[in-house]
């Protein structure tokens, strides 16, 4: 272990709260982590930094390193990827206005999916509403929690495997902008981007490889390999990118509470990376207990 390093492991870059589609507090969050043995959380609700006051707050009183973070909705056509921003400036104007588009196409197109499942279903916006915090990122786990109270599927898992799918014919896209834009704006404002889970079954090209030298020219720092989502043959393929483009690799478990059967510390990511990252970043430092 690095003699001035101020956090230490095991390391979990990827976990969300109820700010955007977690089912426990930041606060209960970052306790949880403490307990599950965990010496650093990042946490990356989904567009939005509400939740860090408070988690920062936890992570002080539960002595474990909290990583500030976010993760931002980002597409290129119909494809959507996710990139996970760490330690950037929360109060940079150009991202601030960008995540509020991105959570207020969320908020509509909610409400539009809730309209048409409304036709089939005995599902109404308020049903939606109340599985909600105020201030929270509203989107399709929501509705999934909705259908659950309402007793027209078992858990978030049968939603999104049915009513939810885009097979179904209620599923709609929203805003978000390119990743290459994204990657851009979170460097500008201080922070350090990573391609979440790029190598699912649902991305047979693991997240558009054929771009991976731009995003990697643009300040792109790292692939979340070690996900749970991630196919055997993708992590071949991310490892293969990675040493291409010099790209670091994170592990995590984008644990949700029980929004997912996803568990703290079933993927962590090395030490090292997490100086490499913490080294780059020039928006904010992390919360050391």
């Amino acid at each position: 272990m690095s003699s001035d390093r101020l956090f230490r492991g095991p390391i979990d870059l990827h976990t969300h709260s109820r700010v955007s589609d977690g089912t426990e507090s930041p606060a209960q969050l970052v306790r949880a982590a403490a307990e599950a043995g965990l010496g650093t959380v990042a946490l990356t609700d989904h567009d939005s930094t509400a939740g860090w006051a408070e988690a920062s707050t936890a992570a002080v009183g539960n002595g474990i390193t909290l990583i500030p973070g976010m993760e931002l909705s980002t597409r290129v056509e119909w494809s959507s990827v996710h990139m996970l921003a760490y330690l950037f400036d929360p109060n940079n104007a150009k991202l601030v206005a960008e995540t509020a588009r991105i959570r207020e196409a969320r908020l509509h197109r909610a409400e539009e999916m809730v309209a048409r499942i409304g036709r089939d279903y005995d599902l109404e916006w308020d049903d939606v509403v109340a599985q909600t915090e105020p201030g929270s990122t509203v989107g399709r786990p929501h509705i999934a929690d909705a259908l659950v109270a309402r007793g027209l599927v078992s858990t978030r898992s049968e939603a999104f495997e049915g009513i939810l799918h885009w097979r179904a014919g209620y599923y709609q896209p929203h805003y978000a902008p390119d990743p290459l834009a994204a990657i851009e704006l979170v460097v500008a404002a201080g922070g350090v981007p990573v391609m979440a889970h790029p190598a699912t079954r649902s991305r047979t090209d693991v997240a558009l490889e054929g771009r991976m030298r731009s995003y990697a020219d643009a300040g792109l720092f790292g692939l979340e390999i070690d996900h749970r989502e991630n196919t055997p043959e993708g992590r071949v393929r991310l490892r293969a990118l990675a040493t291409k483009y010099g790209l670091a690799l994170t592990g995590s478990s984008d644990y949700h509470g029980e929004g997912k059967p996803n568990r703290l510390g079933e993927n962590t990511t090395a030490p090292e990376v997490v100086d490499a990252l913490i080294a780059r970043a020039t928006g904010t430092t992390p919360i050391y207990a």
